[in-house]
């Protein structure tokens, strides 16, 4: 191998070619939250010395010296076991005083500078962190049980975050330069990734991760962080598999697209689902999953490909449920036109703050479709298309919370009527500053109950008894 793994004047390496039913089980889950907490807790982000610039000279430095043509076919152990008398070498020509740990770290830090997305790759296999966010070369930040903090990792200058983000956006087939300055993208395991770069970035680039946990979050684990009572739980995923529409509606970060996943674990595995986002990060468990993604506009302005191109091309694909990863736009008319036309059971998230301002959003989105449509009938619509508004909230302390399961029950007059079915009750904070609060039903029951139970879903009825918490 190590003669592979050296650059040779006069040989050139080639690289080879290269149960349907999800229970709600949450004992165990709790206890692997706690442990996940009191881990994360203990983590140092990063006190052993960063050797930015030494890393970054001595990334180039080794890519005079190696065989970039085999990199793709060693392990990840093979590779640092080929660097370590490299880097050893480099540090003794420098006079680096490094202990055997510290030789150690920078021996990974430059497999991550090679392979990876250099400073922040230990930042992307903590799966207690949710958000990285780059403000420039200099900082970086971690969003870690919802409460935003300060890192030491860096980088050494614009040019190397422009070399790291370049590196994400061409995996995905996009671009980030002056003329497009803002891009969309994602890392391999779905990651959402949104880069905006000068000259609509005044202080250098900057870096926005949304990560996603490499397990993806069930409603136990929901649960378990207590984002929703067990009530919550039982009823949503029962209208799930019932075939309800749904819509998960919320502020940014609250938390919407990972409800969308756990929900979408209850939906039956002989169904085939088109999936349609901006940039793919849904993680579907199930079998038959067709994933389609918009395309930016090239150089020239053309060749676009939007969500509601999709949504219409999907209706010709047999799909039993459609699933957008957010409507923002005119594909709203034809989101809702698919639910009402054999396609129940489609969810989608939404931008909004209360149930009431999600259906608001809907009608305005619709009319941004162009069609010549009465409010009274794109209501009709809405009302006939959509059954449950599951609204999540982002607190005060970090915390995500289901705050509200309402049922759209039909029209009155041309007022869409809305039926809250649980909601999470405020009792106040406690000594650490912790927003405490309960689960409660209002005592209303779904109308869809009794189609649930002809499918032979039955929900016990003190789900619904208001004079307890869930």
């Amino acid at each position: 191998m190590v003669g592979r793994f050296f650059k040779h004047q006069h040989e050139t390496a080639h690289t080879p070619p290269a149960d349907n039913e999800t229970p709600l089980v949450l004992e165990p889950i709790v206890e692997a939250v706690q442990e996940e907490e009191k881990e994360a807790s203990n983590l140092s982000d990063h006190s052993a010395p960063d050797f930015v610039n030494e890393r970054v000279t001595l990334h180039r430095y080794l890519i005079d010296k190696i065989n970039l043509s085999i990199l793709d076919t060693m392990e990840e152990d093979e590779i640092h076991d080929e660097l370590r008398p490299l880097v050893r070498s480099y540090a003794k020509e420098q006079n680096f005083p490094l202990s055997s740990s510290e030789l150690e770290v920078l021996i990974k830090d430059i497999g991550d500078e090679m392979l990876g997305l250099g400073p922040i790759e230990p930042l992307l296999e903590d799966d207690s962190i949710s958000d990285i966010l780059i403000v420039g070369a200099q900082t970086v930040y971690i969003e870690r049980f919802g409460k935003l903090k300060t890192t030491k990792v860096r980088f050494k200058d614009d040019d190397h975050l422009l070399r790291i983000i370049n590196k994400i956006v061409a995996s995905v087939g996009r671009r980030v330069d002056e003329s497009s300055p803002l891009v969309d993208a994602r890392l391999a395991d779905g990651s959402r990734v949104n880069v905006a770069i000068r000259p609509v970035a005044v202080d250098g680039p900057q870096v926005s991760i949304r990560k996603f946990s490499k397990h993806p979050y069930s409603l136990d684990k929901l649960i378990a962080n207590q984002a929703l009572a067990k009530g919550m739980a039982m009823l949503l995923a029962a209208a799930v598999e019932g075939k309800i529409s749904i819509v998960v509606s919320g502020g940014t970060g609250s938390g919407k697209t990972t409800m969308l996943n756990a929900l979408s674990s209850y939906i039956p595995h002989d169904e085939r689902l088109v999936t349609i986002e901006d940039a793919a990060e849904l993680q579907l468990q199930q079998p038959h999953v067709v994933r389609l993604e918009t395309r930016p506009p090239t150089i020239d302005g053309r060749n676009e490909i939007v969500q509601r191109d999709l949504v219409k091309n999907s209706l010709r694909m047999r799909p039993d449920r459609i699933i957008i990863g957010e409507v923002r736009g005119g594909e709203a008319f034809d989101m809702l036109q698919a639910m009402n036309t054999g396609h129940e059971g489609s969810m989608s998230t939404i931008h909004a703050n209360n149930p009431r301002d999600a259906i608001a959003r809907l009608e305005q989105m619709v009319g941004m479709a162009g069609m010549p449509m009465t409010q009274t009938a794109i209501r009709s619509q809405i009302t006939s298309a959509i059954d449950v508004i599951v609204q999540l909230e982002r607190l005060r302390d970090g915390a995500r919370r289901v705050t509200s399961i309402s049922e759209i029950t039909g029209m009155e007059g041309d007022v869409v009527q809305l039926q809250e079915l649980m909601y999470y009750k405020r009792l106040g904070v406690d000594e650490n500053g912790k927003i405490q609060g309960e689960f409660r039903a209002t005592g209303m029951r779904p109308t869809f109950l009794e189609d649930l139970k002809t499918m032979g879903l039955n929900l016990d009825q003190s789900t619904f008894d208001p004079s307890r918490a869930l």
